[in-house]
């Protein structure tokens, strides 16, 4: 099957969607509240990704943890949630992306109960982990559904804009919200919190989101590729969160690695023969798509693992609290926040939206540039702001890429683009936190060795993941700069 340019998802022409893939054009009311209830889902599926990580020596301490075992609390989701995107992505095409994302809330929400309530390790890692697999049900779709709901292109670009906003200032917001849950309140609240939001969006999301029926199971039954993709996908991102306990040139990593490979190149060849594809490999001839999934890869590596180790660097060289630290990152949300919702939109529409991701990029490598000089003894007004300020250019690069990766997909692919777009982000930012901390801590081991100080040598770590990390946005821009190519035409406002 090739893709109709008819229905293309580039809001160019109003040619009708194929049956059972989409419905008529809905009210802008009923648009609007459907744009608001994914943007609160995703939001509450984002912040649970971050909102746990502050929460880390409270839940060791009451639990009784090993070591080695709490940082099962993160992979266990981690690993759930990336595995399976892709997946859910594609079965949100064939049975219905409303459905799906109904499902995946309702699974994210019982998982949160069990969360809370849990009184053993396995219990929470479990929780954990079915909360990774309602997470990845619900987000896989939700931005399939938008492209789907809004067609005129300046409409989209605003409910893009949106949707990027609760990715992007998500984590940050999390992090606050997990400091102070923990301290005013236990743990168990960072879990608790997502039941009435998690009611409240199903009870609203199934009265205004459309209900499609899907293209069908026997567009893309192909339990065979689902089993290699999905095995493949968990066994590599089971290998690359295990890499700073075993180290990368391990037999353990390297073996793991080397099936996790194979297990995804049978996966490809399977769509290439297959009858009815799980992935049909149509979808990574668009430019626009391979394109956009591959900087995003570099730029989410680099920004999240910036997120992670400035938070490091505020609580273990600065000193600050956990709560301090989450309020020293929210000023990086309120700018993202600002010109997500503010001007992306409308610079995308003006410009197009590789001159705005390129624009983007340049500001975030600014920031990560900024931070490989960032000293010791640091003031945050004079050191550390700036950098959050800069990372106004995450606002301007992320919609414009959500945009590009969307924009080459017919309409019935849409739940399998939003799905492929995801799993490129959480795989970026698997390995972008398992390389650059691995890094750093190998710095600050040979600068302890060679008798500086702790904070010096922590200090000097952390730079070193700021500096590899602009070298990946400096590759990410020369990707978008030389593969993406420049809108055909523009929006005039």
């Amino acid at each position: 099957m090739t893709v109709d340019a008819s229905r293309t998802i580039s809001g160019t022409s109003t040619a009708p969607p194929a049956p059972g893939s989409a419905e008529p054009a809905r009210p802008a009311r009923d648009r609007a509240l459907a744009l608001g209830v994914i943007a609160a889902g995703v939001l509450t599926l984002t912040l649970d990704g971050s909102i746990v990580t502050v929460a880390m020596p409270a839940i060791q301490h009451d639990l009784g943890f090993t070591s080695a075992g709490l940082s099962w609390v993160v992979n266990a989701y981690l690993i759930a949630f990336g595995s399976l995107l892709l997946l859910a992505g594609r079965l949100g095409d064939l049975i219905g992306r409303t459905r799906m994302f109904l499902a995946g809330t309702a699974v994210f929400t019982l998982a949160s109960l069990l969360a809370g309530a849990a009184t053993t390790p396995a219990a929470l890692v479990a929780a954990r982990f079915l909360q990774g697999v309602g997470s990845a049900m619900a987000s896989a779709v939700a931005l399939g559904i938008l492209v789907t709901l809004f067609r005129e292109p300046r409409e989209r670009a605003g409910a893009i804009a949106v949707f990027s906003f609760t990715g992007a200032a998500g984590a940050s917001i999390g992090q606050v919200l997990g400091g102070v849950l923990t301290d005013a309140l236990s743990w168990h609240w960072i879990f608790f919190i997502n039941l009435p939001i998690g009611v409240a969006t199903l009870l609203v999301a199934r009265r205004v989101l459309p209900s499609d029926r899907g293209i069908g199971l026997a567009a893309g039954a192909d339990a065979l590729g689902a089993a290699l993709v999905t095995a493949g996908l968990m066994l590599g991102i089971y290998t690359v969160v295990k890499v700073e306990e075993h180290d990368w040139i391990s037999v353990h990593t390297l073996g793991l690695g080397a099936v996790s490979l194979a297990l995804l190149a049978a996966f490809t060849v399977r769509q290439a023969t297959a009858r009815t594809p799980l992935m049909p490999l149509r979808i990574l001839r668009s430019r626009s798509v391979a394109g956009a999934n591959l900087v995003q890869a570099l730029l989410v590596a680099a920004m999240f693992s910036f997120q992670i180790v400035v938070a490091l660097h505020l609580q273990n060289v600065l000193g600050y609290g956990a709560t301090a630290t989450g309020l020293a990152l929210l000023p990086a949300a309120v700018v993202i926040g600002g010109v997500s919702l503010g001007i992306s939109a409308r610079l995308n529409a003006r410009f197009g939206e590789r001159a705005v991701l390129l624009a983007g990029l340049a500001l975030l490598i600014g920031a990560l540039g900024f931070l490989t000089r960032l000293p010791v003894h640091a003031q945050y007004v004079t050191d550390v702001l700036p950098v959050m300020l800069l990372a106004a250019g995450f606002g301007l690069a992320l919609p414009a890429l959500t945009s590009l990766g969307m924009s080459g997909t017919g309409t019935d692919d849409a739940g399998l683009a939003s799905g492929l777009f995801n799993t490129t982000q959480q795989i970026g930012m698997a390995v972008g936190v398992a390389v650059l901390t691995t890094l750093a801590a190998s710095r600050t081991e040979r600068m302890l060795a060679a008798g500086h100080g702790r904070a010096e040598a922590l200090a000097g770590g952390y730079r070193l993941a700021f500096t590899v990390g602009a070298g990946l946005l400096v590759t990410a821009f020369a990707v978008a700069l030389l593969v993406l190519r420049p809108s055909p035409s523009r929006i005039r406002p």
